[in-house]
């Protein structure tokens, strides 16, 4: 009884073992014309930040919705990201860290008006990218 419940462990361990050392795979990078394909997936967009516009309004907690468009601006843009301009910094402080610089932005691609974006709630999904990549 012993060597049936001490072979079950066996299998079951063995069967498990690729689980634990499974990594998942990284998100796609896409260019930010490609995103369009990708609605509904979880990707890395990557662009110049060509366009910016500062909503009037803020939500609270989170201050004012900062939006990019990167590659290109309106009014045809092929993708964009949203961001919050929280206080102390404001928008401002959004602004001048991503305004006419290269970009990666991480997150789940959706769309508004057969518009691709990222909602970048938290600022770390933003990367500042290399000019020359």
């Amino acid at each position: 009884m012993k060597t049936m419940k001490k072979l079950i462990v066996t299998m079951c361990m063995t069967a498990l073992l690729p689980l634990a050392f499974a990594q998942s795979a990284p998100p796609p990078r896409v260019n930010p014309a490609e995103a369009k394909n990708h609605l509904g997936e979880t990707a890395v967009v990557c662009g110049k930040v060509v366009d910016t516009k500062t909503s009037r309004y803020g939500i609270a907690g989170r201050g004012k919705p900062v939006t990019f468009d990167l590659d290109q601006p309106e009014p045809n843009p092929v993708f964009y990201f949203v961001t919050f301009g929280a206080q102390p910094g404001g928008p401002e402080e959004a602004l001048a860290a991503y305004k006419d610089k290269r970009v990666c932005v991480t997150g789940k691609i959706r769309t508004q008006a057969g518009v691709p974006f990222i909602m970048a709630d938290d600022r770390s999904l933003i990367k500042l990218q290399a000019e020359n990549k």
